[in-house]
Formats: C-alpha cells, structure tokens, sequence
C-alpha cells in the first residue's frame, strides 16, 4: 500500500488524474494535464452527455478516460470510478467536492490513497471556518471586519461588542450604521437580521439567540458590521506542499456582480489608479491586501492554489473577507495579465496540478511580472430583468471572431445544438479579453460583446435570455468605485 510520500515521489508522467467536475473547468483540467503529460479519467452524467467536456474526453482520451456516474456529488462513485481507472490524484475543480475537507481527507486516507489536488484536508478545515479564519486574521493584525470573532452567549457582552460596531461606523462618516446580528452555526443566509440602533438590539439579539437554540441547538451569536458600499477585491495565492513560499498572481476586481451578489466580470488587476482617479490611495491598497493574504497563507503554511477575498470600503479600507480554499472560476484573468520568467501563457490550473502532485514550485515572487489588463466576462443564460432567473431551453447558434486578445472556456458545443441542462447553473462561458490599458481592454470588450451570436429557443418558442446586454451596459464602470 503507497503512502502519499510515496505518490508525491512518483515522476509526474505516472499520475493519472481524476477530474472531479462537469463543463468548462472539467475541460480545463484535462488540457492542463495534457500540458503536464498526465493521462486522465474524465465524468459526467446522463444529463450532461452532450456537454463539450464530454466530447474533449473522448477526443483526447479515449472512451476509457470516460465514466458515467449517477450524481456528481456522489463521492462513492467518484472512489469507485478512480480505483477502476487506477487514478493516482483527484482534481474537484471548483463547486461540488472543492471545499470539503472530509472529501479531501478521504481521498487521502482510505486503504489506496489518492492525492488531493487542492491545499490539504487541515488547511481546507482551518480557512473554511469563517470564525477560525476572522480570528487567525486577527492574530497577525490582518484587518477584518469590526465584530465579534467567536460566538457570544452573554447579553452583556453582545450589546458592548454592537456598541463599539456602532461606534466604530459613526467615526467613518457613516450616515446610517448598521449591524449584523447572525446565528453562528446558521448558513445560507438563514438566522441573520440587521440592526440600525442599540435600542433595538437587545431585542433582535435575544430573538436571534431563541431562533438559533431551536433550529441549531447552539444559542451562540455574531455580531458584526454590515458593508453595504465596497468593492469585492480577490488575491490569487499559489504555493506548493512545502507551504513556505507562497507567491501570489496579482489582484482582481469583482464588484460587478447579479442581484444575488453572483460575480458577472471579473477584472484584473483589482484597481487602476493609472487610468482611475480614487478618493484614496489604490495602489496602496493593493500592495496592502497582497501583504496581508501572503502573511496569512506563510502563518498556515498554505499549500496549493487559494484565493483572499477582501472588501475595500469608499474611504480605501480593506477588510478580509474570507478564503477560497480552491481554484476560482475567474483564475484564468489572473493568467493572462501574469508571466513567469518572462514567459506568458501562464496556466494556474496546470501549476495547481504540478505543484499538488509534490514538484516544486521552482520560481518566486520576483519571477512573476504583470502586463495590461484583463477583462472576464460570464456568459450566462438568464434574464437580468427579473432578478437574473435562469433561462431554460435549446441553443441554435453560438458563436463569436476569433481574435488573439480574446480567450473562450466554454462546454457548449458551437457546430450544434445544446440544450440547457435544467440540473445545474446555466453558465455558458467565460470570455477573457486584454488589452494593454484599461481603455483598450474595455473597447475590446465591447468589441466582443458587440460580435457575439448567441441564439435559441425554449420550449414555448420564446427567445433565449442572457446576459450580455447586462455585461455590455457594465463594462464603462469596470474598476470604478
């Protein structure tokens, strides 16, 4: 039986990967290993047989890099189809399996241990928890936000700790305070009210405290302050299992989001202080939120691929966030504005992978350099006008020019139809798009949107939805505050 010291000393041609997920980031995943030399073992259910990963499977593995599974989020299936196809490592891409510690450290203590192609089980456990994550932050005087960083049970307690949030808003100029009070072993926006003054909190307090020991049987609450103006700003951190040198891939910006607070365009780097004028020193706080996000990964000893998501107030003020203990959908406009020993055609997906089978990062921070800005755009059907529902039905035509500023992930085939699978989010693809300023990166933009065909029907013969009017009408205030 192989030890994981024994897997991380194999030579990287004797892995095979498992590709845990569905559609573009599966597709992704088998091109980086393609790059690397890996064979691979790809998946997908009944319901996705026509998607694009299916088709790159058979195409560049062969039907036996291909097993059809019932549920993606099925783990015993995952394990059997790995053992069947004598997987080595597992790649959970992003969703489903990415962030479940318990997943990761199965993968890597049942009897035939498998590599975990993400940070390791600990890790994922430790930054998952948003209360262990606030209060390591604080520790190392990484700025979070104002609140408490651990349950509070006493009411006595839990009226200081708003007071000071309440205080802490009044001295930033803020007009209308507002506090958080949260079930802390709530979730999915579940077991949260907002407070707007002390005289009111004890009451909402002590409701939320009753609501939480009879759903959660824990009375334990948060309180915390509520941001509503900021910029939602990201750290791209790549390390490998030494987790001593972590180095980072820059900033990006992803403010502009759906009502549901769902990214739309994503942007990179996350300010332009060259192009923008800011009420506060942008280029500061990028250097700052880098700072902080390197600090926190060396402290862990974070070891793969992982992102730092910050808020930055109107006044310049960052606050953590959370941690992203994953490769993120939007990785790849951190890529394509990095080079590496001056050499681009960066591929994080293919460093997270080399770097998760046990070689050696090989370069650091000073290697990396950025150039220009990019520019990611979600294609997505839906319908922006009505609190962006997804749109269900059959694609005709899809199809956009071909440029060499412009990079398209997608799953969905373009020499026929698709129809929409109604089991999963109707994401289309990503568009990436450079420019080597902010002004060309967001004329190119337009220049794409304003090219792309995308048509279809559902089932009552009305016109596909989407989002593209949504990105094109967003694109001028890309990076604005």
């Amino acid at each position: 039986m192989s030890t994981l010291q024994d897997l991380y000393k194999l030579p990287l041609n004797q892995h095979k990967v498992l590709v845990a997920n569905r559609g573009e980031i599966a597709i992704r995943i088998m091109r980086a290993c393609a790059k690397l030399g890996l064979p691979f073992c790809a998946i997908y259910t009944a319901e996705d047989a026509a998607s694009g990963h299916v088709r790159h499977a058979r195409e560049h593995g062969g039907e036996k890099s291909l097993y059809r599974v019932s549920s993606y989020h099925d783990a015993n299936e995952l394990m059997a189809v790995a053992d069947v196809a004598e997987c080595t490592a597992v790649h959970p891409g992003y969703g489903f399996f990415a962030e479940d510690f318990r997943f990761a450290r199965r993968v890597t203590k049942r009897d035939r241990k498998m590599i975990f192609i993400g940070p390791s089980w600990k890790i994922i456990r430790e930054l998952g928890d948003k209360i262990n994550t606030k209060r390591l932050a604080r520790s190392l005087g990484v700025p979070t936000v104002p609140g408490s960083d651990r349950p509070i049970y006493d009411e006595v307690e839990a009226e200081r700790i708003a007071r000071s949030v309440f205080e802490f808003q009044e001295q930033q100029g803020i007009k209308r305070p507002l506090v958080l009070v949260k079930a802390s072993a709530g979730g999915g926006g579940m077991g949260i009210e907002e407070v707007y003054d002390i005289d009111m909190f004890r009451s909402v307090y002590r409701r939320i405290r009753n609501y939480a020991l009879r759903q959660f049987k824990d009375e334990g609450v948060l309180i915390e302050q509520r941001i509503t103006d900021f910029n939602h700003l990201e750290v791209q951190i790549v390390s490998d299992r030494s987790g001593q040198h972590p180095v980072h891939f820059g900033t990006r910006n992803c403010s502009i989001q759906s009502t549901g607070l769902q990214k739309r365009i994503e942007v990179a780097p996350g300010f332009a202080p060259h192009n923008i004028s800011y009420s506060f020193n942008a280029e500061k706080v990028l250097v700052d939120i880098v700072h902080y996000s390197l600090t926190m990964a060396r402290k862990v000893g974070y070891d793969n691929v992982g992102t730092w998501e910050w808020i930055v107030t109107r006044n310049g003020e960052p606050f953590l966030m959370e941690v992203n203990t994953r490769i993120q959908v939007e990785n790849g406009v951190s890529a394509r504005i990095s080079t590496v020993n001056n050499e681009g055609g960066v591929d994080l997906i293919a460093e997270q992978i080399r770097t998760g089978l046990g070689q050696p990062l090989g370069y650091g921070q000073e290697a990396i350099a950025f150039d220009g800005v990019g520019i990611e755009y979600r294609l997505i059907a839906e319908d922006p006008d009505n609190r962006f529902t997804p749109w269900v039905g059959r694609i005709e035509r899809f199809s956009w020019q071909e440029q060499p500023w412009l990079t398209m992930l997608t799953h969905v085939p373009t020499d026929e139809p698709y129809e929409i699978p109604t089991e999963f989010d109707p994401n289309l693809a990503l568009a990436i798009v450079w420019g080597k300023d902010l002004d060309e990166a967001k004329a190119r933009g337009r220049e794409f949107l304003d090219g792309l065909v995308l048509e279809g029907h559902n089932a009552a013969g009305d016109s596909l939805k989407s989002n593209v009017n949504f990105l094109r009408a967003n694109t001028e205030r890309i990076l604005r505050f």
